[in-house]
């Protein structure tokens, strides 16, 4: 079962140690001592905290039924625009979207630097890393 360190799983849910610590004492996070005496975090713990903590952070607003499941509500940090296509930027949380879209669709949606907006995510390709495998 993988465990982790109090510095690693901060840095995974973009908190300070401290707060890490916090929550293993608080017992919302299952902690365990390494044979050195330092703090483990077990991995399943973790992850299911980090599906709790995620829950609710950035709301996806109501208004209509949608089969995708990765929604992402956040803030329009930047829309750069051609005769026919346009590059829109979306920032929700510490996600970075980046859509291309026509600018028909910019215009009759009123994206602009600022504009709170939604962006879906339905694709049949998703590529998973994970550091260390081999390749």
């Amino acid at each position: 079962m993988p465990s982790y360190s109090i510095g690693q799983a901060a840095q995974l849910l973009a908190v300070s140690p401290e707060t890490v610590r916090r929550w293993a004492d608080g017992g919302h996070l299952a902690m365990d001592r390494s044979s050195s005496g330092n703090r483990l975090i077990d991995g399943v713990s973790l992850a299911a905290f980090a599906t709790e903590r995620a829950a609710g952070l950035h709301p996806v607003p109501e208004g209509g039924l949608t089969s995708v499941r990765n929604s992402f509500a956040g803030i329009v940090t930047a829309v750069t625009m051609d005769d026919i296509v346009a590059q829109v930027e979306i920032q929700s949380g510490p996600h970075r979207l980046v859509s291309l879209i026509s600018r028909e669709s910019v215009e009759e949606l009123g994206l602009e630097v600022g504009v709170l907006a939604t962006a879906r995510v339905k694709s049949t390709n998703v590529h998973i890393d994970r550091p260390g495998s081999p390749a």
